[in-house]
């Protein structure tokens, strides 16, 4: 008997390539954060061990990267912050990093 996520497309996302829709779901899934627990690893093409967590939609399974900047970007999420902006648009979701400089600040 089949499951019915084998027929699902499945996408490997970097946090570079993070959009509104699928941080929203992340947060939703995982509203404490992520642990080891919910950490999936594999190897890539190249054969490097990549560590990601799963989220699923109605027609995709997404693979997104564990990283630092995951981490944070979910620990800060507020839905205001990407109302501008269309759901699956790539440059809505905001380096952490960059979001701390001051433009401001001369120093």
């Amino acid at each position: 008997m089949k499951n019915r996520n084998d027929n699902l497309k499945r996408v490997i996302v970097d946090f570079k390539k993070l959009t509104p829709e699928i941080l929203a779901l992340l947060v939703e899934k995982y509203p404490d954060g992520y642990d080891d627990d919910h950490i999936i690893s594999f190897r890539n093409q190249h054969n490097e061990i990549i560590e990601a967590v799963e989220v699923t939609t109605a027609d995709t399974k997404y693979l997104v990267k564990v990283s630092t900047k995951l981490a944070m970007t979910m620990e800060n999420y507020d839905e205001d912050d990407y109302e501008d902006y269309s759901g699956n648009d790539p440059d809505a979701v905001q380096d952490p990093d960059m979001m701390d400089e001051d433009p401001d600040d001369d120093n």
